[in-house]
């Protein structure tokens, strides 16, 4: 089975701009104190277990994933660079963006957050 997770920081990674960024500010499932939002936070977060999909002989061959990915930072243009970052990285895996998301700005801490739903299908790698 493919590790989407691990597949999707490794990207995220290694690209320069979200790098720069963001550092070693992205993490699984783990959202961010307030206090630890001073600098950009990217958080990647499985909406559901993978679905078997595409079958022949009774057997699944594809599996699909739907994963948020929310951005969180202090400035708006800074939000906007990142998200539109990780959706052309997202798709460089295998993810396009899918259905609803989140763009809202909370004014007691003062951060903007971006989160996107991707959607992938990949065939399962265990056949």
């Amino acid at each position: 089975m493919m590790d989407a997770l691990k597949r999707i920081s490794e990207a995220l990674s290694s690209d320069p701009l979200i790098a720069a960024k963001v550092e070693t500010r992205i993490k699984y499932y783990v959202y961010p104190d307030t206090a630890d939002v001073t600098k950009p936070y990217i958080v990647i977060d499985p909406l559901r277990p993978p679905v078997p999909d595409d079958y022949a002989d009774n057997d699944w061959m594809t599996e699909t994933h739907l994963i948020q990915i929310d951005v969180w930072a202090k400035t708006r243009a800074e939000k906007d660079l990142l998200g539109n970052q990780i959706q052309l990285v997202m798709k460089t895996v295998g993810f396009y963006q899918s259905g609803s998301g989140v763009d809202e700005y909370d004014k007691d801490v003062q951060i903007y957050r971006d989160g996107r739903r991707y959607l992938g299908k990949f065939y399962r790698d265990d056949l």
